[in-house]
């Protein structure tokens, strides 16, 4: 039986990458983590869509110990979330430092728990926003730690690794579930809902991708189909 662990925060990356999981294991299971979030509200619906799409099993695991020590504007009320600037350069004031680090050792953690052959994550190099540890070059460096660590093979899946937002888009389609991950994930670092706040950069990156794949749908379709081997 093949089984999956996917880092789920209910987010449209990590959706995306759930509803693929789901068509391509047997078993499947998700984590999320509390670790203290501004937007609170991502936990909520990380529960929601992970009942209404059938997961085996979804744990919630409280890692607030990470609130305390790292700083940012997603962690912190008195540090604003910035509104979406092109002009921004460096490493923005919404990352916050080991959360992924954390994040995919708990999880391989409880992988091995449940003897699951993989760890699956929506982190991505080509839409990373400036974040250190979505690149591809972490996560193989990270994979190969844990497997020496634990002495057992566990495989780092990052479907979106080098795909952009409209190809994200376009692979949530490809599974028939685009209304869905539009309307009911949670990605605005603000905590709105479905289409966000519209101001904050992951809101930004969010709907600039779905209007790219709305207006370019065949071509963006056929170049995500390329890149990730989907038929």
């Amino acid at each position: 039986m093949k089984r999956a662990v996917v880092v789920f925060s209910g987010g449209q990356d990590s959706t995306t990458c759930l509803i693929q999981a789901l068509k391509q294991y047997d078993e499947v299971h998700c984590v999320t983590f509390d670790y203290g979030q501004r937007h609170r509200e991502e936990i909520e619906v990380a529960q929601q869509l992970a009942l209404k799409l059938g997961v085996r099993a979804h744990k919630v695991l409280d890692v607030t110990l990470l609130n305390e020590l790292a700083v940012s504007s997603l962690t912190r009320e008195n540090i604003p979330v910035p509104a979406y600037d092109p002009a921004a350069t460096g490493v923005p004031s919404t990352f916050v430092p080991g959360r992924n680090i954390l994040f995919f050792t708990l999880a391989s953690i409880y992988a091995y728990q449940v003897e699951a052959e993989a760890v699956i994550s929506g982190v991505c190099e080509t839409d990373f926003s400036g974040y250190p540890d979505c690149r591809d070059e972490f996560v193989k460096a990270l994979n190969q730690a844990v497997t020496l660590g634990m002495a057992r093979q566990l495989r780092f899946e990052t479907p979106l690794m080098w795909l952009n937002k409209a190809e994200t888009w376009a692979l949530a389609d490809y599974w028939q579930q685009l209304a869905l991950v539009r309307e009911e994930t949670l990605t605005c670092y603000n905590g709105v809902k479905g289409d966000g706040c519209g101001t904050c950069a992951a809101c930004n990156l969010r709907s600039n991708g779905l209007q790219q794949y709305q207006n370019h749908r065949t071509a963006i379709m056929q170049a995500m189909k390329d890149k990730t081997g989907l038929i």
